[in-house]
């Protein structure tokens, strides 16, 4: 099975109840990502992503991003003395970064997203980060954040 079909199958499990305004890829993203699996919802918002040439595919952008940065806490959690997972601290923190810079020019809400929420997930994620010195992983599966959007 190709990525394509495999992404479309996945969404089609992940977000059956979704929201009809909304591309079902965008709700898949939410589910997946309040589920723990970045990586999941990495995949498939860049799938929604490489379709938009307007202003939103950075907005999608920024929402890759945030959930790239916890894909590399995620396996350096998992995998902490392994040669390349132990290192994925800083590769994070700059996802996170690059995430606030593509969110934070959308007014809030944006597609139903309270923006100062995800920047400030983001936010204190680095901070946190950088006031271990990048020697201690706030991420854990108890401490899984979440983003949930706001109804209409």
């Amino acid at each position: 099975m190709k990525k394509h079909q495999r992404i479309a199958q996945f969404i089609q499990e992940s977000a059956p109840e979704s929201d009809p305004l909304l591309d079902p890829r965008y709700s898949a993203y939410f589910q997946c990502f309040n589920s723990g699996l970045y990586y999941e919802a990495h995949d498939v918002l860049e799938h929604l992503w490489l379709e938009h040439r307007d202003a939103d595919r950075d907005f999608y952008k920024g929402l890759i991003q945030l959930a790239g940065g916890f894909v590399h806490l995620k396996k350096q959690y998992e995998h902490p003395t392994h040669p390349t997972h132990g290192r994925r601290l800083k590769p994070a923190a700059r996802l996170f970064l690059r995430a606030i810079e593509h969110l934070e020019v959308f007014a809030s809400p944006h597609w139903h997203l309270d923006i100062p929420v995800a920047c400030e997930l983001a936010r204190s994620t680095v901070e946190a980060l950088e006031k271990s010195g990048f020697e201690k992983n706030p991420w854990s599966p108890e401490r899984a954040p979440t983003l949930n959007l706001l109804r209409a």
